[in-house]
């Protein structure tokens, strides 16, 4: 259902169950949940999420089990809190991460890709935030991060036709950040050039990326040309001659 895989600097966090479109039980966000604690307890630079199934990313949430939330409150509770660790668990990873979107990406699963920093879409890559089209909501931290990604016009595009955008379209307005025919594969080679640039000094700008007005990030960046990595990649940079 969730697979994670560690391979040196690069993590890869799959979306595997194909015989339900990679729709997202409560398990498997508990499971997300845990995956990135385990990312973030490991070696990894950078963390690469994607689907097993060629065609789609995600149905999202699992319907399959909405039926049972009209009568049991304590559930609907337990869905809620679960999605929101698996979600927030990946955007609090302090390394960056690239989602790789082929296909449909739907409801929830939006959530999840706006929890990433970059998101690569495939060519044939549909996304659609459907809440209204059941008859609910969506979380509101999830709404704000739409909105800060794509702004809250487009937000309310999304949320209030539940009209699904193709690629082109979710590039203009910024719910995806590049396009190309394999996404898995431009999301690789993203990683790869990440994983080339010192890990310090990444993890401190997504740090400031994430909240600019943060106290400490002056003197984290006055800091880091003190650093052995600097000096050694600035002697690299200037061939050895200093």
């Amino acid at each position: 259902m969730i697979r994670l895989q560690l391979d040196d600097e690069v993590a890869l966090l799959v979306l595997d169950r194909g015989s339900a479109r990679n729709a997202l039980p409560i398990a498997a966000w508990d499971a997300i949940a845990d995956a990135a604690a385990s990312v973030a307890k490991s070696n990894a630079r950078a963390l690469i999420l994607e689907s097993a199934m060629p065609g789609t990313f995600s149905a999202g949430a699992d319907l399959a089990e909405f039926s049972a939330l009209i009568a049991d409150p304590a559930l609907r509770t337990r869905f809620r809190t679960a999605m929101a660790a698996g979600v927030e668990a990946v955007a609090a990873l302090s390394i960056p991460v690239v989602a790789a979107v082929d296909g449909g990406c739907f409801g929830a699963a939006v959530a999840l890709t706006l929890a990433c920093d970059i998101v690569v879409a495939g060519d044939s890559a549909l996304f659609a935030t459907t809440p209204a089209k059941l008859g609910i909501g969506y979380p509101a931290s999830d709404v704000a991060r739409l909105c800060a990604r794509v702004g809250a016009g487009q937000a309310a595009r999304m949320l209030f036709t539940g009209e699904r955008i193709d690629a082109g379209e979710a590039g203009r307005i910024g719910l995806a950040h590049c396009r190309a025919a394999d996404a898995g594969a431009l999301a690789r080679a993203m990683a790869a050039s990440i994983c080339a640039n010192d890990p310090d000094a990444v993890r401190l700008l997504k740090s400031v990326l994430r909240d600019p007005a943060e106290a400490g990030h002056d003197q984290a960046f006055e800091d880091a040309f003190g650093s052995p990595g600097f000096a050694q990649r600035l002697d690299a940079f200037l061939g050895g001659k200093r």
